[in-house]
């Protein structure tokens, strides 16, 4: 039912001897309701999807008080229009979801994490595509962290250990997961000695333990919290075209150059297109010394995500901060449709009202 807590569907997945690839680093409080709400995506959505590719049916209440009663769990179902994936990323807008059919998958007989130090955004792409070419869909996740971010979690949580004296400028985690009769550290350390061949590593460390793997991925996990130690001026979470993200974070560093002095913490899910581009005051500042460069800072990015055919809101959705990022760079053939799909299904505009869209 929607007031499962993930954590919870995990454990009961894990009992069965199953996996609900579903996860992100709220998931002992995030419920299932909100999760799909906002089609959630988190770290394994490289291989497993959305929570709207996790999940097989609804139940729902309609605005008008109507119960949906679509928990079906078929893998295929064309009969019209799928009110399913219309209400996952909904927000709450256009009914509210009260349960759910979860999709579940055999869980990796070995799994495996390595953290690989890559000269660039573009180095770390073809490594992505080298790990894909050796493990194929065993890369579970592949995520990217700045030199800054682990600056940030120095100075602000410095009982988290770092395997890196010196922290390199960019750093990818890799995460796998393969089947029975593969060794999950032994391919991840051919791969990192392939990689290191062909120049696109210059030094790693591949967990050896589970507690090596919890390890490492604390790390990443941590970034969001160091984050909010330290107070960034602007948020942002944005997908561009893969190929396309080098690009971006050179010249997003040079458009935000030229308003002020800034630190930018990039990082995120690489290995699906999308970065948290967080951008904080400069050491002795404080984001407060911002405020009147807030606005002109998340235009500058935003501007530059949409011309590089990218989006402004990659798996935080719209919700009511949004709504003019919306009107601004949203197609307004989909915004119309949006509209009438609203009106028809809440003409009285009584569920979540000014998110979204505006009444």
């Amino acid at each position: 039912e929607a007031g499962a807590i993930l954590q919870d569907i995990h454990t009961a997945a894990e009992a069965e001897d199953r996996l609900f690839p579903l996860s992100i680093a709220a998931k002992g409080s995030a419920r299932l309701g909100g999760l799909l709400g906002t089609n959630a995506g988190g770290i394994n959505v490289l291989r497993y999807g959305n929570a709207r590719d996790l999940c097989l049916g609804l139940e729902a209440v309609l605005p008008d008080g109507r119960i949906w009663h679509g928990l079906k769990r078929l893998r295929k179902d064309n009969t019209g229009y799928d009110l399913r994936n219309l209400l996952i990323g909904a927000e709450g807008t256009l009914g509210v979801i009260t349960a759910a059919a979860l999709k579940l998958f055999p869980r990796p007989a070995g799994e495996g994490t390595a953290l690989m130090a890559v000269d660039g955004p573009r180095a770390a792409l073809d490594l992505l595509a080298l790990a894909r070419d050796h493990l194929g869909e065993g890369v579970s996740a592949f995520e990217i962290m700045h030199r800054q971010g682990l600056e940030f979690l120095a100075e602000t949580l410095p009982d988290i250990r770092q395997p890196f004296d010196d922290p390199p400028d960019w750093l990818v985690l890799i995460d796998i997961g393969l089947a029975r009769g593969r060794d999950s550290a032994r391919a991840l350390e051919a791969l990192f000695e392939e990689a290191f061949a062909a120049g696109l590593v210059d030094d790693g460390a591949v967990a050896q333990s589970e507690a090596q793997r919890r390890d490492f991925w604390e790390i990443r996990e941590q970034i969001p919290e160091a984050n909010r130690r330290i107070g960034a001026i602007a948020s942002h979470d944005i997908s561009l075209p893969m190929s396309r993200i080098p690009d971006f974070i050179d010249r997003g560093r040079a458009a935000l150059a030229e308003i002020g002095a800034f630190r930018i913490n990039c990082f995120g899910h690489l290995g699906d297109g999308n970065l948290h581009y967080n951008v904080f005051p400069a050491p002795g500042r404080h984001r407060d010394d911002h405020a009147g460069d807030r606005d002109r800072i998340t235009r500058t990015v935003h501007d530059l995500v949409h011309a590089m055919e990218g989006s402004i809101s990659a798996e935080h959705g719209i919700g009511r901060l949004k709504v003019g990022d919306l009107e601004r760079y949203g197609d307004p053939v989909k915004l119309q449709a949006m509209r009438a799909i609203k009106s028809a299904l809440d003409p009285d505009g009584i569920m979540n009202p000014g998110a979204v869209l505006r009444g």
